[in-house]
């Protein structure tokens, strides 16, 4: 199985980890599954942008982002060339190394 190498992050993921993910799997469902817990407001319904990430490395490992998820991606706080919406992100059979960004655009955490 692949491995998602998440960055350290001061909220999310102080120490930063490695999780093992079964292909198919979205980043953020299998941040999430592993007690990430990653921002994600609208529910992974590709409505916001608060589970935004940065893939560092393996971005061909990732299914191609289609239309809404390249317009809502414009919104968000720390855009890079290799941003994604982890919730619409989902792994093939590579390696990933992932950045959550320091900040997003929700101001108002929910609890999720």
């Amino acid at each position: 199985m692949p491995i998602i190498k998440i960055l350290p992050h001061p909220e999310y993921c102080p120490q930063g980890a490695e999780i093992s993910v079964a292909p198919g799997t979205s980043i953020c469902e299998a941040m999430l599954e592993n007690r990430i817990n990653i921002e994600h407001a609208c529910d992974m319904s590709c409505a916001c942008t608060t589970c935004h990430v940065i893939v560092r490395e393996g971005l061909q490992s990732l299914n191609a982002p289609d239309e809404n998820e390249e317009d809502l991606l414009d919104r968000a706080w720390g855009l890079e060339p290799n941003s994604r919406l982890s919730c619409q992100a989902f792994l093939a059979q590579k390696d990933l190394v992932v950045e959550i960004p320091k900040y997003s655009i929700n101001h108002a955490k929910e609890n999720h």
